[in-house]
């Protein structure tokens, strides 16, 4: 996003000429050319997602498009048994280590903040959690651990859909 953000604010022709793809956009342009075939049968666990606050409302803001439903239809692609968090989309509540938060120090701080995110993860019986975002990854793979979920997986997307290749 950051990279985004510069080519639009100094960089507008360049951008309109060479354009951007988002991991989300690229995945699905190869689901549906049929460059890459997916089997939805290598997950029956139940799964659930998280909206990171960049890629939702931030970009919302900044680029008037949030991306909360190009993953839901990449993990329609990937598996059959998956749940929403609640609350979900541009409600959804911040996993507590974005914003430089994993390496401010402040790790009381950031795993206390980390609790509601748990809790949301619990109420669903999810034993996995499929995230796009670095900081995100982190902090519920540090969070599982301080709130005795160690059966929780956290899987990126695009490790999801990498483990789903046919």
């Amino acid at each position: 996003m950051a990279t985004r953000s510069g080519f639009e604010r100094w960089y507008p022709e360049a951008l309109k000429k060479l354009g951007t793809y988002t991991v989300f956009d690229l995945i699905i342009k190869y689901i549906k050319e049929g460059r890459i075939t997916l089997d939805k049968s290598k997950f029956d666990m139940l799964i659930t997602y998280h909206d990171p606050c960049h890629y939702g409302r931030k970009a919302e803001k900044l680029f008037g498009h949030g991306y909360f439903e190009e993953p839901r239809w990449i993990l329609d692609q990937c598996v059959e048994n998956w749940v929403d968090l609640y609350p979900a989309r541009d409600n959804q509540i911040c996993c507590g280590g974005g914003g430089g938060a994993l390496t401010t120090g402040y790790n009381q701080e950031r795993i206390y903040y980390g609790r509601k995110k748990m809790e949301q993860i619990k109420a669903t019986g999810a034993t996995m959690i499929v995230v796009p975002c670095d900081s995100c990854h982190s902090q519920l793979n540090n969070l599982k651990k301080e709130y005795e979920m160690d059966n929780l997986q956290v899987k990126y997307l695009w490790e999801l859909v990498a483990d789903c290749l046919i």
